[in-house]
């Protein structure tokens, strides 16, 4: 059967270097550092064995999200044109539906860890249900990233759950500030997801997916990027007014280089897939400078003007 991925002039090397995304685990790193960062501006301490335990354990995880997505995908056809799945690269889409398994169990098994240690299964639940939802987004027979829900998934387990988790891994308790916290992260994680669909919306057409940007356009899809770009730094300046985050979280102010350059590459290219399509790259960078800013915030809690 003739192969129909687009890969004929790439080397195999460069393709499996997209096809592993090794930026793409900075959205398992930053949720997990800022939860912990927060829960340490608030306790004065941080349990460095969970903080790290949980990041080898959220990394193996993001490491089953992206290769089952890949599996998922390859069985509906929308990626086709991909050369860089992972299914493309090896043919055999039953190895990798096992591997990303295998990558599964041992994240779970580090959060089970965890747990053990707390003697409270709080954290495996919550990681738990970020699972499921993870599932939903391509998993039969939910697909509702076909139904354009991924960002909303994104925000909710990378954001609110994601960070409740880490927090509550280091208090075994909850936080308003945290919360406020995890809204921004999830914003900023799902921007890569939504990015990601500037390139592919006659793809994502013809499969019957109906992304954000095959719904409405990419234009409109520029504009809205731009809000929630912004969004980012809006509630981060409202953290700090009410008190919840300290003066030194308004580092984050720093990225917005970076925001700017994404939304205006956005907005510029938003209508050429061969041009926009590097955007997420843009938005991931974002997320990681942005991430990392915000927790650097955190742990410089006596810091004084």
């Amino acid at each position: 059967m003739m192969n129909t991925v687009e890969s004929i002039e790439q080397p195999k090397s460069k393709l499996w270097l997209a096809a592993i995304k090794p930026p793409m685990y900075t959205v398992a790193i930053i949720p997990i550092t800022v939860g912990s960062a927060v829960a340490y501006a608030q306790t004065r301490s941080l349990d460095l064995n969970i903080l790290g335990t949980f990041l080898i354990s959220a990394i193996a995880i993001i490491a089953w999200l992206n290769i089952s997505n890949d599996v998922f995908d390859s069985d509906t056809g929308i990626d086709v044109n991909k050369a860089e799945s992972v299914v493309n690269l090896t043919g055999n889409r039953n190895l990798m539906f096992w591997l990303g398994n295998l990558f599964l169990l041992s994240g779970m098994l580090g959060i089970a860890t965890i747990a053990w240690w707390q003697q409270d299964l709080t954290v495996v639940e919550i990681v738990l249900l970020c699972c499921f939802l993870g599932y939903t987004y391509q998993g039969p027979p939910f697909r509702l990233g076909y139904q354009g829900l991924g960002e909303v998934i994104c925000t909710i387990c990378f954001g609110p759950l994601a960070l409740s988790a880490a927090y509550y891994s280091q208090t075994q308790s909850w936080s308003i500030a945290n919360l406020t916290a995890s809204l921004i992260i999830g914003i900023s994680t799902s921007l890569i997801l939504f990015c990601s669909h500037f390139h592919q919306v006659k793809d994502d057409l013809a499969a019957g997916k109906l992304s954000p940007i095959a719904r409405m356009g990419t234009e409109m899809g520029a504009r809205v990027l731009q809000w929630s770009t912004a969004s980012i730094y809006l509630l981060t300046a409202i953290g700090v007014i009410t008190g919840l985050f300290p003066i030194a979280t308004l580092l984050v102010f720093m990225s917005l280089p970076l925001a700017i350059k994404l939304t205006q590459f956005v907005w510029e290219y938003h209508d050429l897939p061969d041009r926009v399509r590097t955007c997420k790259y843009l938005a991931v960078r974002l997320h990681f400078v942005s991430g990392l800013l915000l927790a650097l915030g955190f742990y410089l809690i006596d810091f004084k003007i």
